[in-house]
């Protein structure tokens, strides 16, 4: 049985080894930085930083979602999805689509004109699945990113 529900201090263990399940995924096993005690701090912050759901499939924390907000120059107030996590052996269930349904109905409570995330270009299940659901794959633009390291380079010059 699929449950959606609001993270709470205790899941953010179980939230951190979703995240590095994740990164290993998507080819970047060393990339995860953050710990169990600064999602904690974060998501319980005023304001939170993000909002997180958790998805339980039988009782156990299989799958997340992670959002935050933001403000578009064009649209306004948007939602940012950061990422929808489901445990390899719990994709296809029904588990992901759940938390993408929840992302989105919080989104609409919160009366965004968008919600945007990004997906790699070779994850054919999930634009594919983003598709489906109405969601448009944008070309033309890239996700273009700033690591600490470069930052301070950058503006010691």
């Amino acid at each position: 049985m699929i449950n959606i529900r609001p993270a709470t201090e205790k899941d953010y263990p179980r939230v951190l080894e979703l995240i590095q399940e994740l990164a290993t995924f998507e080819k970047e096993p060393d990339a995860v930085e953050v710990t169990v005690e600064e999602l904690q701090k974060h998501a319980f912050s005023k304001p939170p930083l993000f909002t997180c759901f958790i998805g339980e499939y039988d009782d156990k924390i299989e799958g997340i979602a992670l959002c935050y907000p933001r403000f578009s120059t064009w649209k306004g107030k948007s939602i940012h999805l950061e990422d929808l996590i489901v445990t390899h052996k719990m994709r296809g269930k029904g588990l992901g689509k759940a938390l993408y349904n929840r992302v989105l109905e919080f989104a609409h409570a919160q009366n965004v004109r968008r919600v945007e995330w990004v997906v790699l270009d070779w994850n054919k299940g999930a634009i594919d699945f983003y598709k489906s659901s109405g969601a448009t794959i944008i070309p033309g633009w890239h996700l273009v990113q700033m690591d600490g390291v470069s930052l301070a380079q950058y503006l010691e010059k």
